[in-house]
């Protein structure tokens, strides 16, 4: 595992212990030459999907992606970088369990949007407004009174 600090591709693995409900493997890991400390997590593959755009493209599942997003939704907001795998892992579990090797982007999206709904209401909407493209006040104004009115 290449060092994320100095780039020498020799370390050592100081701990592992299982992660995610034991479908990964957490390492904490010491670069040799720098010392530096760092954790890895390994996954098993699963078996390939394909993500149907909404301009009717296809490309490869990429978990990254999704974590990206998420990540990018719950920006300084009090949402763990554990609580955003297990949703991620959640998300993949359903969309493994109903797809036949393709998946809609739309699905993915909706998933997020549903896990997101549960752990943060801010969060939720930073996702839905770029998600649903948001075009004026009115529109955001309208989720937010969703929000509200389940909330009641």
């Amino acid at each position: 595992m290449k060092c994320p600090k100095c780039g020498c591709v020799e370390s050592r693995v100081l701990d592992s212990r299982p992660f995610d409900n034991y479908n990964a493997i957490r390492r904490r890991r010491e670069c040799t030459e720098c010392k530096f400390r760092f954790t890895t997590y390994e996954r098993a593959v699963s078996v390939s999907m394909m993500v149907v755009k909404r301009d009717s493209t296809r490309e490869e599942y990429d978990r990254s992606k999704i974590i990206k997003g998420i990540m990018k939704a719950c920006e300084k907001r009090p949402v763990s970088i554990d609580q955003i795998e297990e949703i991620v892992t959640e998300i993949e579990n359903e969309l493994f369990e109903t797809s036949a090797g393709e998946v809609l982007s739309t699905d993915i999206g909706e998933a997020v949007m549903r896990h997101l709904k549960d752990v943060d209401d801010v969060a939720y909407v930073r996702f839905a407004s770029v998600y649903r493209q948001f075009k004026d006040v009115n529109t955001f104004m309208d989720e937010l009174q969703k929000i509200l009115a389940e909330r009641k």
